[in-house]
């Protein structure tokens, strides 16, 4: 037995997003917690998962804070560092009237991307069933050696390795690194505008069959938005509606929510003799519950109760 059933490497941040505008016309923001990988693993401790998170925060009030509502949540956080000399990192998040979003980052550096390959505990990565991690601490040398460092403990021990592009932008060899990343996974989990730019097909189908072929990635999720999404195992695919929410606000969370479901049901069902069945129930659960959280500021501390998906699924069966 492990002790956790996920570890997530990656950024812890706070996210500033618009929250109406004072007495003087001035926009107001609100700094929710945020981070993809953290955002995954809050979304599988309310799906009854023990998980534990490796990165770093600064030294200061907002990575206390941070550290404190991640321990709230439930994530171990014993691989948690702080950085006495660089700042938490910070995003801004510009919603537009369709619930999508840019990022403006404050991460030159971010306490993010110091965290250094000696401060990443093996031991903890090994005493889990599956490892997560992302793009954004691939893209700066001293992180990267710390995520290539736990991958290799990860596939070590041998953990279900899984990964979420979540290119924010297009930053300096973000393309190399993404390639890297997909080379060591099980599972990926793509968005549609991903997809498109790193193959340059602009047909989704033609785009996974590019992925399969040349990283013979066993499962592949990819997420569409209001499209919906579908799921590609071997020649298996997969494909499901979404869950439209008349009441959205913005979409952030929505794509971490749907990859922490992905793999809640990869933990519970394996990756061995998925159908179109197995896949169609796993993409519904997930799409329902990304729409949820589209209606909620924030998404690590507003992740859905599985009672709340599954009242929503029944509701539009």
């Amino acid at each position: 037995m492990k002790r956790f059933d996920v570890v997530a490497l990656g950024e812890l941040l706070i996210d500033f997003t618009q929250n109406g505008l004072s007495g003087q016309g001035n926009m107001m923001m609100e700094a929710n917690p945020g981070g993809a990988p953290c955002n995954v693993l809050a979304m599988l401790q309310k799906l009854g998962k023990k998980t534990a998170f490796v990165g770093k925060v600064g030294d200061d009030f907002l990575g206390k804070m941070l550290a404190g509502v991640v321990a709230d949540a439930g994530i171990n956080t014993d691989n948690l560092k702080f950085d006495r000399d660089v700042h938490t990192t910070l995003a801004f998040v510009h919603t537009y009237e369709d619930g999508d979003r840019d990022f403006s980052f404050y991460r030159n550096p971010g306490a993010d991307i110091m965290l250094s390959a000696d401060e990443v505990d093996e031991s903890i990565i090994k005493d889990a069933r599956l490892f997560h991690f992302g793009s954004l601490s691939l893209t700066y040398e001293v992180s990267r050696a710390a995520t290539q460092k736990a991958v290799a403990a990860a596939k070590e021990a041998g953990c279900i390795v899984t990964f979420d592009p979540n290119l924010r932008e297009p930053l300096d060899e973000a393309h190399d690194q993404i390639e890297w990343g997909m080379r060591q996974c099980d599972v990926l989990k793509i968005s549609d505008n991903e997809i498109q730019w790193f193959t340059g097909r602009e047909d989704f189908d033609e785009g996974i069959k590019i992925l399969q072929d040349t990283y013979n990635i066993p499962l592949i999720l990819l997420s569409m938005g209001r499209d919906g999404s579908r799921a590609y195992y071997g020649d298996v695919v997969a494909e499901a509606k979404p869950f439209i929410q008349e009441n959205t606000i913005e979409t952030t969370g929505a794509g971490d929510t749907f990859c922490a479901c992905v793999l809640n049901y990869v933990l519970d069902n394996g990756l061995e003799d998925l159908d179109t069945d197995k896949l169609t129930e796993m993409l519904v659960f997930a799409n329902a519950a990304a729409s949820i959280i589209t209606t909620r500021k924030g998404a690590l501390k507003v992740m859905p109760e599985r009672s709340e998906v599954e009242k929503l699924i029944a509701e539009r069966q």
